[in-house]
């Protein structure tokens, strides 16, 4: 009896162990298969994003100049823009930096420069006086924002040279003084440079003391005394002697007929 109920309680085990084992193996669900990793495309590159532009203009590729196109790009210089064309030394300039190697520095006052003026000061000056203040502002050669620490002064302009054209250019570190004797500024900042050119702003006009101060009379000219003038009516000439042998003949006349008288009336009283 006890060995009976023995074997059913091990038949019961094994029972109950085999439906645990079904159980468990029935509400597993089926391995997954290995996830395929989605297919990859091609990344392109993102655009470089553009670079902060720098405070002046670099020339990168080769190409004529031209100074006035440079200074509307540039902006605020509308004013000295027109005026350079005005008087023609915008081609002028573009002829020489694209045909020569001639080196050129440029002075460009901003349209805030020329606003400061009185109204209608540029329409009164001439045309010559125009031409001569815009040379003012150009220099015959290149200098860099290195070599304003070296420059000689007076510094020579395409307005030539002279007291009355003078300009000076001193500096204090980086500060770069310019003074013409009637103007006091300095260099704002740097608009354009490249091998030839460089161009740098201005806050004020540079007035050459030849426009805006009198100039001094015209010395009188030297008189003539290659040829002799033109002797006025009854003036004796200080070197030609008098002729008066005109004078000296009439009384010539009387003397030698009173002599012939005299002789006449001695022979006549002898013979008498």
């Amino acid at each position: 009896m006890m060995r009976q109920r023995s074997v059913s309680l091990v038949l019961f085990s094994l029972i109950l162990f085999f439906l645990q084992y079904c159980t468990r193996t029935s509400g597993q669900s089926p391995a997954a298969a290995p996830a395929m990793p989605p297919p990859t495309t091609p990344v392109k590159a993102p655009p470089n994003a553009p670079s902060q532009a720098p405070s002046a203009q670099v020339a990168t590729s080769p190409g004529p100049v031209d100074v006035g196109k440079i200074l509307q790009k540039a902006g605020h210089f509308t004013v000295f823009v027109r005026l350079m064309q005005a008087t023609t030394e915008n081609a002028e300039l573009n002829k020489e930096l694209n045909t020569t190697n001639n080196g050129i520095t440029i002075f460009a006052p901003s349209d805030n420069a020329f606003s400061s003026l009185k109204s209608g000061f540029l329409n009164a000056l001439s045309d010559e006086d125009k031409t001569e203040l815009v040379k003012f502002h150009v220099l015959p050669a290149l200098v860099s924002s290195s070599q304003f620490q070296t420059v000689s002064n007076p510094v020579r302009t395409q307005a030539g040279t002279g007291p009355r054209v003078t300009l000076n250019v001193t500096t204090t570190g980086n500060f770069v003084n310019i003074s013409t004797g009637l103007t006091n500024t300095s260099i704002s900042g740097t608009v354009y440079t490249d091998s030839q050119l460089a161009i740098y702003q201005i806050d004020k006009v540079l007035f050459p003391v030849d426009i805006f101060t009198p100039k001094p009379p015209a010395p009188a000219p030297a008189p003539d005394l290659g040829k002799p003038g033109k002797a006025a009516p009854g003036a004796e000439s200080p070197t030609a002697p008098k002729d008066i042998s005109g004078a000296l003949t009439p009384l010539i006349l009387i003397h030698n007929n009173a002599l012939t008288l005299a002789v006449s009336c001695m022979v006549a009283a002898i013979f008498s």
